[in-house]
């Protein structure tokens, strides 16, 4: 499997996200399929994030960085793409 993501360090905190589809946002799997991303990265907490058909974003994760990321501009944030094996 192979998804976008982020592993961020911001004002002494690091995170990651997950490009995800927007579907699992509602999912009764979210937080398993969360789980699945914060082992790929280490454990550490993990955002997942959909956009809609216009490209505006979607978090869902800790309130805090959720917050953060609202405030972000997605361009800035450092994207790679990752391949789960």
């Amino acid at each position: 499997m192979s998804f976008d993501g982020a592993l961020i360090k911001e004002q002494g905190v690091t995170f990651a996200i997950a490009v995800v589809k927007p579907s699992v946002l509602t999912s009764p799997n979210k937080e398993s399929i969360r789980q699945t991303f914060s082992h790929y990265f280490g454990f550490v907490p993990t955002v997942l994030m959909a956009q809609n058909s216009k490209g505006i974003p979607t978090y869902d994760g800790r309130r805090d960085l959720v917050k953060f990321l609202s405030h972000i501009h997605p361009s800035r944030i450092p994207w790679k793409h990752y391949t789960l094996s």
